[in-house]
């Protein structure tokens, strides 16, 4: 189904400002509207102005009749009671100006007279929906009079259609995992997850998942124009790493209103077959401290995984991380246990999830598996080592290993830019994809543990999406 939502201009009024932060509205059906999950699940918010308002000039509508103002995405629909339903639309976006549907230019009298009829149907009430073929229809009609709109319907439908990858393929493999690195960052950092998710698979199969990212349509044009000023004048700080023969480099930002900034940076240096894995690392800037989460995948049937030479390798070469903290000497800087690196063991459902879910997994910290090693719990029947479910029952889900890392209880110790610059260079050498999150802002400790803590939307600033140009090589 395709939803239509209609408003009035003072309820456009009162929701805007927590859309532009939230991206969600959750609208009531009318009683016995069929809810089948089929067709683009694509909803429209249309703003009635043909009752002239006060507030209609607020968002160009000067003339009577009825206009989209916005769209987004239905992820859910929701159980009221026996029989009522709701729908929530998330992410949304705001079109770029008011598109009329009444009227000689209007969408609506474009439309063949069996689909106008259908639409009007959807319009009747406070919300309704049509079929696939007067979709079909509706855009055609909407693009061929506002073309600038085929990037938001993109986008949005990016988001409803999230891509199947397939588990024996090494480049599929590598991407679900770097895509699972980049929505565990905006967790941690609490910046839309939405700005990650759409995604197309990029032309050559050793590129970063980075690479297929499609663009948040809002504001492309005014990014284009004021990205410096937005930074300050100054490139991205790992701008250079673009302008390397040695590694393939993306960049994407995410700022807020406020100015705390993540520059989410995925880097390879080796073709997909002989990669090791897929490596996240998360380096708040404030308090000089990053994380490591190295993937491992369960074995899909069991959920199991079978501990072999490399790991152990890769366990040892992680443990000279901590060699890189320095001793606490300020409140902020006390953490739960010296571990900055974890282990995640994550197993993903058959067929498409959610463009924004999360892999399940477990979270285990470098000492904890060493831990494990040592013990009974883990002897396989043959004699070796396995990691699953019932064998580690101490285990982080991935609520709680963002809780930790975002109140700055795990994590290195006094650590520079330079460190983080050469680890992570190393990492992408040594074989693995690296997602690499950065971020700076003025927040104070108690500050970040604040924002942290509240579970309001309200007073959320603004994000701004971009993937900020390369800089002229000097």
């Amino acid at each position: 189904m395709t939803y239509i939502v209609t408003l009035t201009p003072d309820q456009v009024t009162d929701n805007e400002d927590d859309w532009l932060v939230s991206e969600r509205f959750t609208k009531g059906l009318p009683t016995g509207l069929d809810t089948s999950d089929t067709g683009t699940r694509l909803a429209f918010l249309v703003c009635d102005s043909r009752a002239r308002s006060a507030n209609n000039g607020r968002h160009g509508l000067t003339d009577h009749g009825r206009f989209i103002t916005w769209m987004g995405s239905v992820q859910r629909i929701n159980t009221v009671g026996p029989v009522d339903r709701s729908i929530t639309i998330e992410p949304m976006r705001r079109c770029p100006k008011p598109v009329p549907l009444d009227g000689t230019d209007g969408i609506l009298a474009s439309l063949p007279s069996t689909h106008r009829a259908h639409v009007e149907r959807a319009l009747s009430g406070s919300a309704g929906h049509f079929g696939m073929t007067t979709w079909q229809a509706l855009r055609e009609a909407l693009l061929r009079r506002h073309p600038e709109l085929a990037r938001y319907i993109d986008w949005l439908l990016a988001h409803l259609n999230p891509l199947v990858f397939n588990v024996e393929d090494a480049a599929d493999r590598a991407w679900q995992e770097q895509k699972d690195a980049a929505q565990t960052l905006t967790r941690v950092t609490d910046f839309p997850h939405s700005a990650l998710s759409a995604w197309g698979r990029p032309s050559s199969r050793d590129e970063p998942y980075l690479a297929g990212l499609i663009p948040d349509p809002v504001e492309n044009s005014l990014i284009d124009h004021d990205v410096w000023a937005g930074l300050g004048g100054e490139a991205p700080l790992f701008d250079d790493w673009r302008q390397r023969g040695d590694v393939r480099c993306d960049i994407h930002v995410l700022e807020d209103s406020t100015g705390r900034r993540l520059e989410v940076v995925n880097v390879n240096a080796t073709p997909v077959e002989s990669r090791l894995g897929t490596d996240m690392i998360y380096y708040h800037h404030p308090t000089h401290s990053f994380i490591l989460v190295q993937y491992k995948r369960l074995e899909s049937r069991h959920k199991e995984y079978r501990v072999n030479k490399q790991l152990l390798d890769q366990m040892d070469r992680l443990e000279q991380v901590s060699q890189l903290s320095s001793t606490p000497a300020r409140s902020h800087e006390w953490r739960l246990s010296p571990d900055a690196c974890f282990l995640k063991f994550a197993h993903w459902r058959n067929g498409a999830a959610s463009s924004t879910e999360l892999a399940q997994g477990m979270y285990i910290p470098l000492s904890y598996a060493r831990v494990l090693l040592e013990d009974d719990c883990t002897l396989g029947p043959r004699g070796g080592r396995i990691f699953s479910y019932e064998r580690a029952a101490s285990y982080l889900v991935g609520s709680e290993f963002a809780e930790l890392v975002k109140l700055g209880r795990v994590g290195t110790v006094g650590t520079s830019v330079e460190q983080l610059r050469d680890f992570g260079l190393q990492r992408a050498r040594e074989g693995y994809s690296v997602m690499l999150g950065f971020e700076t802002s003025d927040e104070t400790p108690r500050e970040r543990a604040v924002r942290t803590r509240s579970r309001s939307a309200k007073n959320r600033p603004k994000v701004n999406s971009y993937s900020p140009p390369t800089s002229q090589q000097p």
